[in-house]
């Protein structure tokens, strides 16, 4: 428990350290490839949240998802590629594959999806060289570029305003 603490103190320190506002990469074409990054231990819908993005227009192939579940267990069977706080190395290094592909992958928009500040996903959103971050309003403003004021479980709602958002900025 205490090293726990610890290793989130560290793996904040090093967040902070690294955290930049990359703002100057452009977005000006349609949206074709998302990434998204769920918090499956606050948020149980992930498949409605798909199907949501599918009815927007996005090809189901061209989304990709991790998830993260705060009480990972090595044994278990996930539906998707998901990771937790042992995947993160002290100084904030990854330790698993699937997530250093992830982030290497230059999607057009990164969703965030997570409304609590979590070190862990914090890093991943961070490390993305995603060309559009969006997430919710009540996570460090520094991460995303467009960020909506909406509830984690109204998730119709955050992908009706994302596209809305994202028609306007073209």
């Amino acid at each position: 428990m205490f090293l726990n603490y610890i290793k989130e103190f560290f793996v904040k320190k090093s967040l902070k350290n690294n955290l930049s506002n990359e703002n100057d990469k452009v977005f000006s074409r349609n949206v074709q490839t998302i990434g998204l990054l769920i918090d499956e231990s606050n948020f149980e819908d992930s498949e409605s949240l798909i199907k949501e993005l599918t009815l927007q227009g996005i090809a189901l192939e061209n989304i990709k998802v991790v998830a993260y579940e705060a009480k990972f267990k090595e044994k278990a069977i996930y539906l998707r590629p998901t990771f937790g706080k042992k995947h993160i190395s002290w100084n904030g290094e990854i330790a698993e594959n699937f997530l250093n592909e992830f982030i290497n992958l230059e999607f057009d928009v990164l969703l965030s999806y997570y409304d609590v500040e979590n070190v862990f996903l914090m890093m991943i959103t961070n490390k993305s060289k995603a060309k559009f971050k969006v997430g919710f309003s009540n996570v460090d403003n520094r991460l995303n570029r467009l960020m909506i004021n909406t509830e984690l479980q109204n998730y119709k709602l955050f992908i009706s305003e994302l596209f809305r958002y994202l028609k306007n900025i073209k």
